[in-house]
């Protein structure tokens, strides 16, 4: 394992934790729709991913508050972009699934983000191209941990 307290490895990190911070504030500005929230963005994508859940499997998702959730999820419900649907097992519980119109949303959304990093690949050389096409992967580990 490395040593990430000093040294090179420090290093590395303080500048991947930096470029991850500013890449992402920089593909956040390549929203489809304004209205909506990074959060409540993110819900959608957790919701296109796993195809439906909880609100308390998406607060644990997404690190939010289940409180926070139940507002978020209204907010999407009343946008018309989730439905409530009862647990088919607890009576108690909804699922959240997203709807059509938050699927083509969505679907514009990585269309217009992708095509924003494409351009910005293109400044690139072979070599780093290679290296980062190698890096991502390991990237979405990063993001799933």
């Amino acid at each position: 394992m490395p040593d990430l307290s000093h040294g090179d490895d420090a290093v590395a990190v303080n500048a991947l934790r930096s470029a991850v911070m500013r890449l992402s504030r920089r593909l956040k500005h390549q929203r489809v729709d304004e209205s909506l929230s990074p959060t409540e963005m993110s819900v959608l994508g957790t919701l296109a991913r796993c195809g439906h859940a909880t609100p308390g499997e998406l607060a644990r998702k997404e690190h939010v508050q289940p409180p926070s959730m139940t507002r978020i999820v209204a907010l999407l419900e009343a946008k018309g972009l989730v439905r409530l649907e009862p647990h088919p097992e607890d009576r108690r519980q909804k699922v959240v699934t997203s709807t059509e119109t938050a699927e083509a949303m969505l679907e514009e959304s990585r269309r217009k983000r992708n095509a924003w990093l494409a351009g910005l690949v293109e400044h690139l050389d072979e070599d780093e191209w290679a290296r980062l096409r190698a890096a991502a992967p390991v990237l979405e580990k990063l993001a799933h941990l």
